[in-house]
């Protein structure tokens, strides 16, 4: 049976459904879903994302051959149900298509959209004659010109300079002394559609094609094309999409929200995607196509009396002059607005989640051309979730498995200090398209942004209105501000997306980009200046404002008590201090997974004890030394157990080589001579001694406690002492010695032995006794691989993911980011394997430690401690390994907590 390509949909029919998003497409297949639950929806077809992957491996000509019969087919089943006729010579009303793209996740604005296809000299006289209306005619073969010239043809503008056809729309306006598109006559857009081609036959030095059918095939092929674009690639990185999933291709035939004042288009959402509001939302445009509300070239209207009454507020319009010209969908087309609300309804009802929802209305009569799960920030997500599960549209498990883990991260964010508000310099005020805090100096170009970055710089990017292109400057920007477009724009959508903050349709702000600065009422800003944007009010204010922690309200409580109902594998922290250790707790974590005992060597004059240590030449003035740090040590470890009343707590002992801890500048050296009264020639001779090649692989971890075992008895005394004193004081304290980078079970039983000792020592001092674990951190592939005989000594594992990756791949990360974007962008690598756990290499060494382990102790401990901790398909692996907790920094606590929840239902169901 040959391989089918191509899904029909139409007249409450269609090939597809729901289900077959992975073939389909996201859009694809809720097009096909919205015809069988009989949504109105214009008839049309959708090529497979197979296609999309075999137009990457054969190429173009391979394609259009494989197809081109199935796609002639899905034209003629169009033209039927629509009574239209693809390249009419006059016999029909003329088809004309949209071509779209569709991934089967929502990449808004990554890919490539053309409308009117098939429009040419012959179609647009027959529609004007037809339809009765030349001048609907003529706007939508200009607009056609338009979108195929820059999507297929690749006319753009260059940096800093406006688009090529807008620059031509300008002119005429102000040859013709008008304002607004929708008073060009139909011989104004006659003379567009002229002097569009002149700027195609300029820029390209190719004529514009008649032909219906090549116009078809220059779009198929854009599509898929635009997969590979490199802003599809890079949102494809930003997002952890694969390549190979490919974009399916929507054709369907055309209806027209500009053919007169009784026609719109819009986008609308079920709910607030920027705040969760459970309120029906959206923007639309009389006499308009779709792409005019998304691209932020006009500012729409709101689609409900409410949300026209909060955006009239908020640009202080009064009630009166919003009603006469400002009218909401609600209000200028009711009938309309009706039918569109109940749809929205039905909608969401049907596939219990945010919809995201775009349509046109044609001479009064409504069409769907999109549904799909709105894209929508943290707050908005967790809220989302949290009122659904309350409407009982959602179960406990559907709430969990919808939270995008990495971002909660967007709820821990600063807020403004509410008294810096006070006093902080509005300067406009725009729409709140993405809520969030955001301060940075002003950047104009999205490459710029890129190297502003770079630099260390913090930047706002400022732009009339964003477009696909401008994204890499938009994932470094601390947030975003546009002149032009509303809360669906592309500013507005791809910034909520992404948790950025985005103040859009600042109207009173004029960029030039030949200036590099902005004018807003006489205030001049420029590149470089400070700025900071709200946008969950649409201030804008000159100069940076404080911020100030988050406060964490109800919804987010609830989702984290629903964590914590499901969970398996716990989360601890990472934290040397106790203030990070009691503000993890604070978070759920429970415990310490690592306690770095280096980081505390560096604070006041302990640094001068350590470098006594280290400098001495014999074991007497070492252990000096370190009877000096001894009681620093102990002060610290009692906080963090402290912190960590009745909760484990993993201490790692001394772990970097010495050399870190030596005086290399000429004044410390002489500093550290007169302190020790010794030639500072001497001094040098030591730091020179102790210099190592590759210290990674070096002098540090077990080995300076085999070297030097005064080092681990000075801590191994420190860390028990602390905890017989807090069980003194009558509380619970739980330490866990790890001894780091063994990589043969003889290492750790010499330094398990020194740790024994000293503790039973200090019981026997302090007349109490505590409980104890000794283990090891697995960070060297040896170290798996013996895993069943480290066993028979350690209590517990602690994987060290971040070693464990350098040394099984070899690299260093350090030095990594000097090739990594290249074995990430030619595919070698599909993520960085230090922000992501290597689950096929480093996985499969973890999988072998965990096994071996157990084997040799069923009740061992197991955890990880390295980055991926917090990491979320990270935590997902280690929870199917068994493990009993993930450590991460203390902001990454809520996102592993939510990981490891969805962990323990995804392994459940399997």
């Amino acid at each position: 049976m040959s391989t089918k390509y191509v899904y029909t949909f139409g007249d409450g029919k269609a090939e597809g459904k729901a289900d077959m998003k992975n073939l389909l497409g996201g859009k694809g297949a809720n097009l096909a879903e919205m015809n069988l639950i009989g949504v109105p929806v214009p008839a049309g077809f959708t090529i497979t994302t197979e296609v999309c992957t075999l137009y990457n491996q054969e190429g173009r000509d391979a394609v259009v051959k494989l197809i081109e019969n199935d796609v002639k087919a899905g034209i003629e089943a169009t033209e039927k149900l629509m009574n239209a006729k693809f390249g009419s010579k006059g016999e029909a009303f003329p088809l004309l298509v949209s071509v779209r793209s569709g991934a089967r996740v929502s990449m808004p604005g990554m890919m490539d959209t053309v409308l009117n296809l098939g429009m040419n000299d012959d179609a647009v006289k027959i529609v004007a004659e037809k339809s009765g209306n030349a001048r609907f005619a003529w706007d939508s073969y200009r607009r056609f010109v338009q979108m195929y010239g820059d999507v297929v043809m690749g006319v753009a503008a260059g940096k800093g300079e406006h688009n090529p056809f807008e620059v031509e729309i300008d002119k005429l306006k102000a040859e013709k002394n008008i304002t607004n598109d929708t008073d060009f006559t139909a011989e104004d857009l006659q003379e567009l559609v002229r002097r569009f081609k002149l700027v195609v036959k300029t820029k390209t030095g190719k004529d514009f094609p008649t032909c219906p059918w090549e116009q078809l095939w220059g779009a198929i092929c854009a599509v898929f094309d635009s997969w590979m674009t490199e802003r599809a690639v890079l949102y494809r990185q930003l997002n952890q999409i694969p390549e190979e999933w490919g974009t399916a291709v929507n054709v369907q035939a055309m209806v027209y929200g500009n053919m007169g004042n009784n026609s719109a288009t819009g986008v609308a959402f079920t709910r607030d995607a920027a705040t969760g509001e459970d309120i029906f939302n959206g923007e639309y445009l009389i006499n308009a196509q779709g792409e005019d509300v998304v691209a932020g070239i006009r500012t729409p209207q709101e689609i409900t009396i409410e949300g026209s009454r909060r955006w009239a507020k908020m640009q202080n319009v009064s009630e009166a002059d919003r009603v006469a010209k400002y009218p909401s969908l609600e209000e200028a087309m009711p009938e309309a607005y009706a039918e569109l609300n109940a749809v929205q309804e039905k909608l969401e009802n049907y596939f219990h989640d945010m919809q995201d929802l775009e349509f046109t209305i044609q001479d009064g009569k409504l069409w769907m051309l999109q549904t799909r799960n709105g894209k929508r920030t943290g707050a908005a997500m967790v809220k989302m979730a949290v009122d659904m599960l309350k409407q009982g549209m959602i179960d406990e498990h559907t709430a969990l498995l919808r939270q995008e883990a990495n971002k909660l991260d967007e709820l821990l964010h600063p807020v403004f200090n509410k008294e810096a508000l006070k006093n902080a310099h509005v300067i406009t005020k725009g729409l709140p398209a993405s809520p969030g805090a955001a301060c940075g100096r002003v950047v104009f170009f999205a490459d710029e942004a890129e190297e502003w970055k770079n630099r260390g710089e913090k930047v706002i990017l400022v732009r009339l209105e964003t477009s696909p292109e401008d994204l890499r400057g938009m994932n470094v920007s601390e947030g975003i501000l546009t002149a032009r477009g509303g809360m669906t724009s592309h500013a507005a959508v791809v910034a909520r997306g992404m948790g950025k903050c985005c103040v859009s349709g600042a109207g009173e702000i004029i960029v030039d980009y030949a200036k590099r600065h902005f004018n807003v009422n006489g205030t001049i800003v420029k590149e470089g200046d400070w700025l900071s944007l709200n946008g969950s009010t649409g201030e804008v204010y000159l100069g940076k404002v404080a911020t100030e922690d988050a406060t964490l309200n109800e919804d987010f409580t609830t989702i984290m008590n629903l964590a914590e109902k499901y969970t398996r594998m716990h989360v601890r922290t990472n934290a040397d201090t106790p203030k990070d250790a009691r503000k993890a707790r604070e978070f759920g974590a429970k415990g310490v997974g690592l306690c770095r005992t280096e980081h505390m060597f560096f604070e006041g004059n302990r640094i001068d004890a350590m470098r006594e240590m280290i400098l001495s030449d014999t074991v007497e003035g070492r252990r000096d030394a370190l009877n000096k740090i001894l009681p620093m040590q102990r002060g610290d470890f009692e906080g963090i157990l402290e912190a960590m009343n009745g909760l484990g707590v993993t201490i790692r002992l001394l772990d970097p080589p010495l050399h870190e801890f030596t005086p290399n500048e000429p004044a410390s050296q002489q500093y550290m001579a007169q302190k020790l009264d010794m030639p500072v020639e001497r001094i040098k001779e030591k730091v020179d001694a102790l210099h190592e090649f590759n210290p990674m692989l070096g002098h540090r971890g077990c080995r300076l406690g085999i070297t030097y075992p005064e080092i681990t008895e000075m801590q191994a005394r420190a860390i028990i002492e602390a905890a017989c004193n807090l069980k003194l004081r009558g509380l619970d304290p739980r330490p866990e010695i790890m001894v780091p980078l063994v990589g043969s079970v003889k290492e750790l039983q010499q330094q398990a032995g020194i740790i024994r000792r000293v503790a039973d020592q200090v019981f026997e001092e302090k007349g109490v006794k505590v409980n104890y674990l000794v283990g090891t951190m697995i960070e060297i592939p040896r170290a798996a691989i013996t895993a069943d005989q480290i066993a028979e000594v350690a209590e517990f594992f602690s994987f060290g993911t971040n070693d464990l990756t350098q040394m099984t791949f070899g690299f260093s990360r350090d030095d990594a980011g000097k090739f990594l974007p290249d074995y990430i962008k030619k595919g070698i690598l599909k993520t960085d394997p230090f922000a992501v756990l290597d689950q096929e290499g480093v996985g499969r060494l973890v999988e072998m430690g965990v096994k071996l382990g157990r084997q040799t102790n069923e009740n061992l401990k197991v955890g990880i401690c390295g980055e991926h901790g917090g990491e979320p398909s990270s935590v997902i692996f280690c929870d199917k390994m068994g493990m009993n907790y993930v450590s991460c920094s203390p902001f990454r606590v809520p996102i592993a907590r939510l990981a490891s929840a969805q962990a323990a239902i995804m392994h459940a169901k399997k």
